[in-house]
Order: C-alpha cells, then sequence, then structure tokens
C-alpha cells in the first residue's frame, strides 16, 4: 500500500466507528437518527461476496422496521410464500427423517412480535442498511479506509485514519471510539482486551453455489435449513440463500472438502449437482466473549466483543442489539442528560447476554453433531431425534432478552424472567424487552419506541404522569407520554403507568408516580 507521510486536517466527530459491517451500520443509522454526528471506517469496499450470515432475527427485523427498511428486507430475495422448514434427511434424494414445520410468513405470522424472522442473507442485508444509512445527513461512511492508530486522552479519542489505496492519513477527533471490527478487532487488541471461553471448537467448510437446477431435483421442497444424516451422523447443513439458484453446504467437521466440494455436495443430495462453485471457505467455529466491553471512551460491539458458532443464528443479532443499547446511551451522554453510570451500564446489561448466547450458540452446534447416525437397515423405530429444540435456537429467545439486574431499571418485586424460556412470554417487568401489542392498524406498541423515553398509561382513567414527565424535563431527559385505552394492551403490561427506554427495555412501571419521581429519572438516566 503507497505511504504518505502528511496527515491532512483533522475531523472533529462525536462518534468514530471502526468497522461497517451490520453492526457497525446499525450503530451508524441508530446514531444518525438521534441526530449524532459519526464517521464510519471500513477497511474493505464495502462489497460482499459471500453470505456470512442467512437469517434476519425477529429482534432484528424489529429494529429495521424502525429504520424504515422492514419491507426492503424482507422482499430483498425470499418468497414469504416458502416455508421455513427444518428438515432432518438422508439426503436430498434419500429418505426424509424428520421435519420442524415452521409456516411461510405469509401464512402464519408470530403474535408476540410485529414482525418475524426474515430469510435475508448478509450480501442482500448489509447493502439494505448501508443505503439506509447513507441517506442520514450526520454519518460519514468512508471505505477503503482503515482505523491505524488511536489515543484516549480521557476527555476524547484520538485516532489516524488510513486510506487502504493510496495511503493518504488523516486524523480524527472524537468524543467516542466504537470497535465494530469483527473478530480479529484492531480496536479490542489495542486495548489489551482478552477473549474469555472455549476459543475454537471447529473447524468447519463453508461452500457456496449457484444450481438454479437444484431445487426442482428433490422431493423436500423448500425449508430454511437441510440436515443430512448418514452414518456418521448429522456431518453437515444446507441453506438456501435466495430461495432461487443460490445455495451454501456447511460441512462441520471435514476439512478435506475444501479441497473438494463436489463430493461434499453429491454426499449431500445423493447425486451429482449441476452447479457453479462460487467459493470454497475454510473456517474456525469459535466460543468467545470479550473480558470486558471497552476501557473509558473506547468500546467494542458485535464480533469485537463476542464470537459464536453461527448454528444459533445468535451472532448478528447479538451485535444488533448491543448497537441499539449503545446508540441511545451515546446520545444521552453526548446531549449532556445522561449520567455518569451510562455508559458503564452498556457492559452490564450486554455482556451477560452475549455471554448467554454464546453459550446457547455452542450448544446447539453441539447437539445438532450428537444427532445419532442413521442404521443401515433403518426401520420406522430405529432412528430418531432425540430432543429437537435443542438443535436450534428459538427466535424468541434470541429476539427478547431481560436485563437481571440493570442499575438502570427499577426492580419491582416481580419474579425473574426465565432467560431461555420454552414458548415466548411476553413480559413488561423492568429490564424485559416491552411486550408487542397490536395498538391499530398495523401499528404495535413497539412502533412508539426508540427516540426518548417514553410513558404509557393504560386505561380510560390512568393514573396521572405529569409528575414523571415533570421530573425529565428538569433533568434534560426526553420523554413522551402516550395514552392507550386497548384493554388487551393494557392487561399485558400489568400496571397502568409503565416507563419503556429507547432501546424497547422496560425501566419502571407501578400503579403511581411515587413522591420522589426525580428519583426515578436519575436512576433511568444513569446518574
Amino acid at each position: 500500500m503507497p505511504k504518505s507521510a502528511a496527515i491532512s486536517s483533522p475531523r472533529e466527530t462525536a462518534v468514530l466507528i471502526a468497522g461497517a459491517g451490520p453492526v457497525g451500520l446499525a450503530l451508524a443509522c441508530e446514531l444518525g437518527l438521534r441526530g449524532i454526528d459519526c464517521v464510519v471506517a471500513e477497511k474493505r469496499d464495502g462489497k460482499l461476496h459471500v453470505p456470512k450470515m442467512s437469517l434476519v432475527s425477529a429482534g432484528g427485523m424489529e429494529m429495521c422496521r424502525r429504520w424504515g427498511i422492514a419491507k426492503a428486507v424482507r422482499t430483498a430475495v425470499w418468497s414469504d410464500k416458502h416455508d421455513l422448514d427444518f428438515v432432518y434427511m438422508e439426503t436430498l434424494a434419500g429418505a426424509e427423517l424428520t421435519r420442524i414445520k415452521m409456516p411461510a410468513y405469509a401464512l402464519s405470522r408470530p403474535d408476540w412480535t410485529p414482525e418475524g424472522l426474515c430469510q435475508c442473507p448478509q450480501i442482500f442485508f448489509d447493502p439494505i442498511l448501508a443505503a439506509r444509512v447513507a441517506t442520514l445527513d450526520t454519518i460519514d461512511v468512508r471505505y477503503n479506509t482503515g482505523l491505524e492508530t488511536f489515543e484516549d486522552s480521557g476527555d476524547g479519542v484520538t485516532a489516524t485514519l488510513v486510506g487502504e489505496l493510496d495511503g493518504a492519513r488523516q486524523q480524527i477527533r472524537a468524543k467516542y471510539l466504537v470497535g465494530c471490527d469483527g473478530a480479529s478487532s484492531m480496536v479490542r487488541e489495542a486495548l489489551g482486551i482478552p477473549l474469555l471461553g472455549e476459543g475454537g471448537i471447529a473447524n468447519s467448510v463453508n461452500i457456496f453455489f449457484r444450481s438454479p437446477e437444484l431445487a426442482g431435483m428433490h422431493d423436500k421442497g423448500w425449508g430454511r435449513i437441510y440436515r443430512p444424516i448418514d452414518h456418521e451422523g448429522c456431518w453437515s447443513e444446507l441453506i438456501p440463500i435466495d430461495g432461487r439458484e443460490l445455495w451454501r453446504l456447511t460441512v462441520f467437521d471435514d476439512p478435506t472438502y475444501a479441497r473438494d466440494p463436489l463430493a461434499a455436495l453429491r454426499r449431500m443430495a445423493g447425486f451429482d449437482v449441476p452447479c457453479e462453485i462460487i467459493s470454497t471457505l475454510l473456517w474456525e467455529r469459535r466460543d468467545a466473549v470479550a473480558a470486558s466491553y471497552g476501557k473509558g471512551r473506547v468500546l467494542i460491539a458485535g464480533d469485537s466483543a463476542h464470537q459464536s458458532s453461527p448454528t444459533g443464528g445468535a451472532g448478528m443479532h447479538t451485535g444488533m442489539e448491543e448497537a441499539l443499547n449503545l446508540s441511545w446511551k451515546l446520545e444521552a451522554v453526548l446531549k449532556g442528560w445522561g449520567g455518569p453510570r451510562l455508559i458503564a451500564s452498556y457492559e452490564d446489561e450486554r455482556k451477560p447476554i452475549a455471554q448467554r448466547n454464546i453459550e446457547l450458540s455452542t450448544h446447539t452446534y453441539r447437539a445438532l453433531r450428537s444427532i445419532p447416525p442413521v442404521p443401515a437397515v433403518r426401520t420406522e423405530s430405529a432412528w430418531r431425534t432425540t430432543n429437537l429444540s435443542t438443535y436450534s435456537i428459538p427466535d424468541h429467545v434470541r429476539s427478547c432478552p431481560s436485563f437481571a439486574n440493570s442499575a438502570l431499571c427499577i426492580d419491582d418485586g416481580s419474579p425473574p424472567l426465565d432467560q431461555v424460556p420454552a414458548k415466548p412470554t411476553p413480559s413488561a417487568r423492568p429490564g424485559a424487552r416491552a411486550p408487542h401489542a397490536w395498538i391499530g392498524p398495523e401499528r404495535s406498541t413497539l412502533d412508539l419506541f426508540g427516540d426518548g423515553f417514553v410513558l404509557l398509561r393504560f386505561g380510560k382513567n390512568a393514573p396521572d404522569g405529569a409528575a414523571l414527565e415533570k421530573a425529565a424535563i428538569a433533568r434534560g431527559v426526553p420523554l413522551q407520554v402516550v395514552a392507550i385505552e386497548d384493554e388487551a394492551a393494557a392487561r399485558l403490561y400489568e400496571q397502568p403507568l409503565v416507563l419503556v427506554r429507547p432501546d424497547f427495555h422496560v425501566a419502571w412501571r407501578g400503579a403511581s408516580v411515587p413522591d420522589e419521581p426525580l428519583g426515578i429519572v436519575d436512576t433511568i438516566r444513569g446518574a
């Protein structure tokens, strides 16, 4: 790369984001919607050639709904009429062993979210999110630009960016730096933050290929994931990327298939697959969480902070939730109403969720690998899966985390929530993600949240919230009061007054405003 000794004039910004993957873009989108100036530095050119992830969770789609891109994401490639089944089979040409039915989104929408999960691989998702970010006036995204050095002076961060093509350097002075720069994060390593966990748990091979003919060459129909099981057990999984012609086969523990991808396709299908191999990638499946989520004014998020087996579909989702959590806290501090404990609460709230998700992802992968082999002579009772629910992370588990002991949420004495519920259990307990309820045609309670705090007043004779509103004004905290008379929504939220944070989590609820409402406001703003 050409080198340039000169450094151009410093650029002032509120937040510098290293990395323009989905987490960096999500953080930029949230900050841009909040009017916060930021620079995003991405050392790559922004073009994606392989689908690293294939699924946007319901929680991720709720964020896309807030950003105004949910429809674009949902209709990008995958037909909402395609079934989303998990198909367990000997081969595509062989016997079907069992199936987890998941009907098409157009036929059965979940009742606990305004948005269901969506099959939109990263090669299609990132450009949609990047286009949305490009519409925000306060966001400056720079591709082919790497973060070379940075220094935290206590009241800000001074960083040097370098052009990957011309070697040109520029100094950036930011109030905060957020490393969203991936598993080999330069930001995390420069901070000296170690990764904790098992580390590498397996070596896998991704075979990305094009085959318009494949869908019509078997009798299994469309599904979200096909898992072939033979004499070695469950050895791979096939994912239809675009619901037409693009596919990815992941071989779990046999790196030899990196040299002979056609043999892997033949083993999976039971016949020769007419195809074009687009790429073959040998990669390490990992289990790791950073010891801390940053130091001083330098923070990390996404794969910089944690790496998980993608089998559970929790990696990008966890990072996007971190972006939503961190964005409003940065806004609060930068605009002066956030207290001294607010930024520290980012790690306190999000790291336990990441640890849970990585643990679930590793468990999911190992459960999948433990599926027993199919015997050479099979009868109806000779093979069965023991517990299919262990072979995936339910979407409601990914999308509705609860902060068990957050210093920003005021406990109301109600029983703690199960961190891995077997079925969707909407709750307005402080710390939980606020429940979804329809309050108008295609209008969800979740559509009320995101910009500042929201005080919900339920019922025709709801208690007065003026004292809490006055306290918020006194502290400069943005708060909107919304009256909801819908009885079903009131039953779901349980209390007539519920205070919801900008990241959709409940901060406080009660039958009336306490005598010292400033105490509530100071708690939720991290004072």
